[in-house]
């Protein structure tokens, strides 16, 4: 009876830990993308001061951009209650929204004074944020058999 029981236990325990690495995992992609995203704002900035289509570039990337914020928020969300995770990334992304929406209010204002150096503080934010992320990880002690 004892065998059966802790057979048991062993694919829940498992399940949840699968569960885990995918949420870190999904986590990890967000937090990329959002900062792929804050790059790719940098670069267009740079071209708006130079060429004629940087300011739709700009443009679309700042949708992308803040796109990309929301997102974040929302795996922090999912990563947290179904996925049993900590709640810390949660406030994370949800500062990161506050920043995100900051700076569209403000290129929208033109005022780059405020502008430009809250962009150069959300990038190496969302930097440190993805490099102090864990790795996604599969542990092939907890995991199980595949199949």
């Amino acid at each position: 009876m004892a065998i059966q029981s802790t057979a048991g236990a062993a694919p829940e325990a498992s399940s949840k830990a699968v569960v885990e690495q995918r949420t870190r995992g999904y986590l990890r992609v967000t937090v990329a993308l959002q900062t792929a995203a804050v790059f790719f704002q940098a670069v267009t900035a740079g071209l708006l001061l130079s060429t004629s289509y940087g300011e739709t570039l700009h443009s679309v990337g700042a949708r992308v951009m803040y796109g990309a914020a929301m997102l974040y928020l929302l795996a922090a969300v999912l990563a947290w209650r179904p996925g049993g995770g900590s709640p810390r990334p949660i406030l994370y992304a949800s500062g990161f929204l506050v920043l995100a929406s900051a700076q569209v209010v403000l290129g929208v204002a033109h005022v780059p004074s405020v502008h430009v150096p809250l962009g150069v503080l959300i990038f190496g934010l969302s930097l440190a944020v993805l490099a102090r992320m864990p790795a996604a990880r599969t542990d092939r002690r907890t995991a199980g058999p595949r199949g």
